[in-house]
């Protein structure tokens, strides 16, 4: 599959959408690439009754113009940059848009929360949707009120828990500390605790310090492994006693970027996202990179910078 060296950032004119939108612009002014923005709309499915009793034709003339005009304000948002920027008006639903436009280009970016949904609605439906069916990475970028402050990235937190879409998450982490130059901690959380509850049956004489020393030295080797080849990275390692999902949305308080897998070792076959990133991505404080697990056979280029000279 060809991929074009493109960052591409789905707006609908939210306050969320527009910090994607700043978060897509930082990424690609550190590593070159060009951004493009993706505006989609979906006419509704029905028709009005009309008071004849027949039914009222829809003219979608002024939904368009509506998303035209989000697109053109997300355009002017970058107006006056370096970045070459490109924009397209897409007709469809918004997450199979973007689901299919993934195939082509090697990193996707939106925010958590839409225009629609219901108040208690942590995800909108694109957020929720996209990582799990995106051809290709996807930053899901929270809406705060001190999102610049998790701008540049200098500190990463990836999930490791031994299985391959950990594995490809916790390359692509490095990957991205070599880009950004920052600071990456691999995580690996064991909930042994008695308030924990998943392995409350264990018996009272297993060591849990031992446990913890045992997932740290699986840890170890597979950090080691991944790094060959990125000997200027380097990766703090933590085996803790808790769950992977806590363990992360806590560090997300203290980081700038999340970095998990789409599987797990647990969850059905049909389960595209395990729990521990649906639940990172429903209370993460910063913006969460999902790694999809095809992307290890996908031919993605490498994350460089194109100009070492860019200030930190």
């Amino acid at each position: 599959m060809t991929r074009e060296q493109v960052v591409m950032v789905g707006v609908d004119g939210s306050a969320a959408s527009l910090q994607a939108l700043d978060w897509a612009a930082a990424f690609a002014e550190r590593i070159g690439w060009r951004v493009h923005i993706v505006c989609a709309y979906a006419l509704p499915t029905f028709a009005a009754a009309s008071m004849d009793g027949g039914y009222a034709t829809l003219d979608d003339a002024s939904i368009r113009d509506g998303a035209q005009a989000v697109l053109d304000e997300a355009a002017a948002r970058l107006a006056g940059s370096d970045l070459e920027v490109t924009s397209a008006l897409e007709t469809g639903d918004p997450a199979g848009v973007l689901v299919e436009l993934s195939k082509k280009v090697c990193l996707t970016v939106v925010g958590t929360r839409g225009h629609s949904g219901f108040a208690e609605r942590i995800l909108g439906t694109v957020s929720s949707a996209l990582p799990a069916h995106a051809h290709c990475p996807t930053v899901v970028v929270p809406h705060r009120d001190d999102a610049a402050s998790k701008l540049p990235v200098r500190r990463i937190v990836v999930g490791v828990d031994g299985s391959d879409s950990a594995k490809v998450a916790l390359k692509n982490a490095i990957d991205h500390a070599q880009l950004w130059d920052a600071e990456l901690t691999a995580v690996i959380g064991l909930p042994i605790g008695t308030g924990s509850g998943l392995l409350g049956w264990l018996p009272a004489a297993v060591d849990s310090e031992q446990l913890l020393a045992d997932c740290k030295e699986g840890l170890d080797v597979t950090v080691n492994a991944a790094l060959e080849g990125h000997e200027g990275v380097t990766v703090r390692r933590h085996a803790l006693d808790g769950s992977g999902a806590a363990l992360l949305s806590e560090f997300s308080t203290a980081v700038d970027l999340v970095v998990v897998g789409t599987r797990g070792r647990g969850g059905f076959a049909g389960l595209l996202l395990g729990s521990t990133s649906q639940a990172v991505l429903h209370h993460s404080e910063c913006p969460v990179l999902v790694v999809p697990s095809r992307t290890k056979d996908e031919d993605l280029p490498p994350l460089a910078p194109w100009n070492r000279n860019v200030q930190p």
